[in-house]
């Protein structure tokens, strides 16, 4: 019995084993195969993922068009139908074995080719959660799966999906302040007129403890990067009697400007307490902050 025989008399536990050992049979040979129709614990159909037609569903004319593309389909007629016999098992069968077009020698440009099975997804929530970089996460999972042809786009959109999933019917500012309140976080914000947010503050319990012991220099630096709505990140770093550097408090700010650092630095000085103000604060010649340092 050759490989193909082999794959249409096994018999499948789930949906799920079937379609990763079909993509990954097919992929071998060159070949993308995409869900064309299912139906939950009764059967689902494959298709060569470049069969099909192109469908303008917005009537859009090409002089109409922002952007010209092309489309991959080219109505391939391949198809696999895959049924749950007995409600016991599932089993593969070919309703047409032809390809219009050469198999592919790259599968990265594939969306089949780059689907990931459950235990890379767990594995990447976990490394996200960790504040592991993309790249270093493709690059952790093909140690394990060397033909693994997901990309950093890849983990984007997953984190993307994650990140929707966590939040439910919560806004961003309201899944932050659960997140903080239930971390035991020390937090203060403002918002405007409008009600949007402009400024935050928080310092973690054992980091305010740390800053209280260890209160003779602070740090504070704004990172280059910003937030999704151009909001500045200032560090407060402090550091022991071991010279080991540990953060004190977070603020996110509306600009870098004289007053935002007077906010920043009043909640900071009131964190402290009176008997625990820092005798060195050192910056990067930030001038807007030596001048709130200053008043």
């Amino acid at each position: 019995m050759d490989e193909v025989e082999t794959l249409f008399h096994e018999k499948f536990h789930n949906r799920e084993e079937l379609i990763q050992k079909a993509r990954q049979f097919y992929a071998a040979k060159g070949y993308g195969l995409s869900i064309r129709d299912s139906k939950k614990d009764k059967y689902v159909v494959l298709c060569c993922d470049r069969g099909g037609k192109y469908r303008n569903r917005g009537k859009i004319s090409i002089d109409n068009r922002k952007k010209i593309t092309c489309t991959r389909l080219i109505n391939c007629p391949f198809e696999l139908q895959a049924k749950l016999v007995g409600g016991e098992f599932w089993r593969l069968e070919i309703n047409n074995n032809n390809h219009n077009h050469d198999p592919s020698e790259d599968m990265s440009g594939h969306p089949s080719s780059r689907c990931l099975t459950k235990e890379e997804i767990k594995d990447i929530e976990k490394m996200s959660l960790a504040g592991i970089q993309p790249r270093q996460i493709i690059s952790s999972l093909r140690q394990k799966n060397p033909n693994l042809q997901a990309v950093a786009r890849t983990i984007y959109n997953l984190k993307s999906k994650i990140q929707k999933e966590s939040l439910g019917n919560r806004s961003l500012i309201q899944a932050l302040f659960e997140e903080l309140e239930q971390g035991g976080f020390t937090f203060t914000y403002v918002k405007d007129d409008r009600g949007h947010l402009t400024h935050v503050f928080f310092a973690h319990p054992r980091s305010i403890m740390l800053a209280k012991r260890y209160s003779t220099v602070f740090v504070m630096d704004c990172t280059y990067k910003t937030n999704k709505y151009g909001m500045p990140l200032l560090d407060i770093i402090g550091m022991t009697s071991l010279n080991k550097s540990f953060y004190a408090a977070f603020v996110l700010l509306r600009s870098e400007k004289e007053e935002d650092y007077v906010w920043d630095l009043k909640n900071f000085s009131s964190m402290l307490g009176l008997n625990c103000q820092p005798q060195v604060i050192v910056t990067d010649r930030e001038l807007a902050l030596i001048s709130a340092i200053n008043i």
